[in-house]
């Protein structure tokens, strides 16, 4: 474990103690409501003290984890050892032209209503994506024949030496569910996307529809990690579970949802081992009955418990 006073003394002249938790419990930053505990979970306020603690943890070999609001992720159990930098505070959205620029911390969420505010039009498919800006850059998200790709300009981002880059949306190789982002080690600090004039109660006639699809289809009442797996080609990743007879599977608290197959949802205080578990399950019950092997659409960190 890392967990020593240097390091907490370095990040605290980094950025204010108030922005540096020691053991903090990372249950209470995800969806899932899963994952045991961070050694030091960091929340910076600027993008310069983003760049002084990767420097840090590259300097002193201290691993550094990025964590988004935890909208598409799964902590295990175990936690994570050493740095956990959350951009949370970074959360501001503006509009620059027919371009609203949108820091890695805001929810796409509140970006796609900025841009409802503003009467620009681009943005509806994200209205119900529950990840932050970041995230929705890192796996390309997408909702509803829409995706950031379609709409992303650039991005502001921080390499693995502590260096801002400022990079193009073809930069990234944006594709179904995935980016380069992961294997770049990029942490994303602003994003700016491209919009078209509209109107406002036609961008909010669309938006109110798929917040209703939304809200009618999924089970958005228990913790979740959302769509748990990609769209199989020629399949759809619900409809293979639903017909293995795996709605209402549970292993401890873990469950797939009788609400949506799609989704496992975190019903008696699961742990992340057994929401793995389920996953795992799941995945092997639709190889084996219809010979389609289920990819993960949520990204698992950390370690197992010891």
């Amino acid at each position: 474990m890392v967990n020593d006073h240097h390091t907490y003394k370095q990040l605290t002249a980094i950025t204010s103690p108030g922005n540096v938790l020691v053991d903090e419990a990372l249950y209470n930053h995800t969806y899932t409501r899963l994952g045991g505990k961070a050694d030091f979970y960091v929340t910076p306020e600027t993008y310069e003290q983003v760049q002084a603690i990767v420097k840090l943890s590259m300097k002193e070999k201290i691993p550094f984890t990025l964590l988004g609001n935890g909208s598409n992720l799964i902590v295990k159990d175990g936690g994570i050892r050493g740095i956990v930098l959350n951009p949370g505070r970074l959360a501001d959205i503006r509009r620059e032209g027919m371009r609203i620029v949108a820091q890695s911390g805001a929810r796409i969420i509140d970006t796609s209503q900025f841009a409802l505010s503003h009467s620009l039009t681009g943005l509806e498919f994200s209205c119900g994506i529950p990840g932050s800006v970041g995230g929705a850059l890192f796996m390309n998200a997408g909702a509803y024949g829409g995706e950031v790709k379609d709409v992303l300009e650039s991005a502001i981002v921080v390499d693995r030496n502590g260096d801002l880059l400022t990079l193009s949306a073809d930069d990234l190789d944006l594709e179904y569910r995935s980016s380069n982002i992961p294997d770049k080690g990029y942490i994303v600090l602003e994003a700016t996307f491209r919009m078209k004039e509209g109107q406002y109660e036609a961008i909010k006639a669309v938006m109110d529809d798929l917040t209703y699809k939304r809200e009618s289809k999924q089970p958005l009442e228990y913790p979740s990690c959302g769509s748990v797996f990609k769209r199989p080609p020629g399949y759809f990743a619900g409809k293979l579970i639903q017909d293995s007879d795996l709605q209402g599977e549970q292993i401890g608290g873990a469950q797939v949802s009788l609400k949506h197959a799609g989704f496992i949802i975190n019903l008696e205080r699961a742990s992340a081992t057994e929401y793995i578990r389920l996953i795992h399950f799941v995945q092997d019950t639709v190889k084996e009955k219809f010979g389609v092997t289920l990819e993960r659409e949520v990204k698992i960190i950390g370690e197992d418990p010891g």
